[in-house]
């Protein structure tokens, strides 16, 4: 009997190379990664399984007792938040606090990064209904992605008009600052117009990871629930092939730091401040992050009752991620499974 085929749209983050490559396997299955540009929408695509899927729009559906789909605890995109705050480079703000009354833009109102965004400015003290946000693409002509949500937005939340973006808002002066996960190409030249709110941002956010003790997760993976239905062990098998896959991209990284003038460094000093880690996967490892989302979702209005942070990964054998030996270079052309089940997707 052939293996079955699991297929998962996935953008293409580093750490997924050896799992996509076949250097990583799942014990019976053969798992086939699809390259995506922007986050799929797994529900709407009959040809997948699973695949990325936003933090938010999943804990949203799993509180409103949608269970089509079943979420792992491998956040294939996390980061802190506060690089993600941008404004002009004559702009007088230089501090989340100085944002109250502002107007500012954002990519898209219940995201996941931008929930967590809001979480620091609220935490600095700033009144979010007293900001006029306003919704939009980050560049003229984005498509692909819901921005407004199914619910309805709070009154001083508006969407952007076709043919306007946040970039071109934040030059004209209509909006004082910005909030974008990724970055404008403009950022990155001597001429940019734009700028970090936060000069050092940096210093932000290992302060916050000294407070928090997490790095804010933003995309998981999931898997349709009839997938799971037909291979139970599916999920648990399938997380330790993503951990395998992210160590040996750890140690790759680390004995190809080339790449970048000054990456070996930001590693090193990665490695020390996160304790070796600072992507766990597994429901307890990610416990503390996992509260503060529910309860953020809720005190900002995206969600109207309390979510309780145990349904969002209920199945106890996703706890936690079995690892049994450090992540090295040597182990990224070595031919081991990951650990978990031996047969996790063999026929029901």
């Amino acid at each position: 009997m052939s293996s079955p085929v699991v297929r998962l749209g996935l953008r293409d983050w580093d750490h997924l190379v050896p799992l996509a490559s076949g250097g990583v396997e799942v014990p019976g299955c053969t798992v086939r990664i699809e390259s995506r540009e922007v986050t799929p929408d797994v529900l709407a695509e009959p040809g997948l399984d699973g695949g990325e899927t936003s933090f938010s729009r999943y804990v949203q559906a799993v509180a409103a007792g949608d269970d089509r789909l079943v979420g792992l605890p491998a956040f294939v995109m996390r980061g802190f938040r506060h690089r993600c705050v941008l404004v002009r480079t004559d702009s007088p703000l230089h501090a989340l606090e100085e944002l109250a009354g502002t107007r500012i833009g954002l990519t898209g109102w219940p995201d996941s990064g931008n929930t967590w965004t809001r979480a620091l400015i609220r935490a600095a003290g700033v009144d979010l209904t007293g900001v006029e946000w306003r919704v939009g693409p980050l560049e003229a002509g984005e498509i692909g992605k819901s921005r407004l949500g199914a619910r309805p937005l709070p009154p001083n939340v508006s969407a952007m008009s076709a043919g306007e973006s946040l970039v071109g808002e934040l030059a004209a002066g209509r909006v004082d600052a910005i909030l974008t996960p990724f970055m404008p190409p403009e950022l990155f030249t001597a001429g940019s117009r734009f700028r970090h709110l936060l000069a050092d941002h940096p210093a932000a956010e290992r302060a916050y990871w000294r407070t928090t003790g997490f790095v804010p997760g933003i995309h998981l993976v999931t898997l349709k629930r009839e997938v799971v239905r037909a291979h139970p062990d599916l999920p648990a098998a399938l997380l330790a092939a993503l951990e395998e896959s992210k160590r040996r991209w750890v140690g790759r990284r680390r004995l190809l730091a080339d790449t970048e003038p000054w990456l070996l460094h930001q590693l090193t000093e990665s490695a020390l401040l996160f304790d070796g880690d600072w992507m766990p996967y597994g429901a307890l490892p990610n416990a503390a992050m996992t509260r503060a989302f529910c309860a953020e979702l809720h005190e900002q209005g995206v969600w109207p009752e309390p979510i309780d942070p145990a349904v969002v990964f209920p199945d106890p054998a996703l706890d936690t991620v079995d690892v049994t030996e450090p992540p090295a270079a040597t182990t990224a052309h070595r031919s081991a499974a990951p650990t978990g089940s031996t047969t996790p997707c063999v026929q029901q």
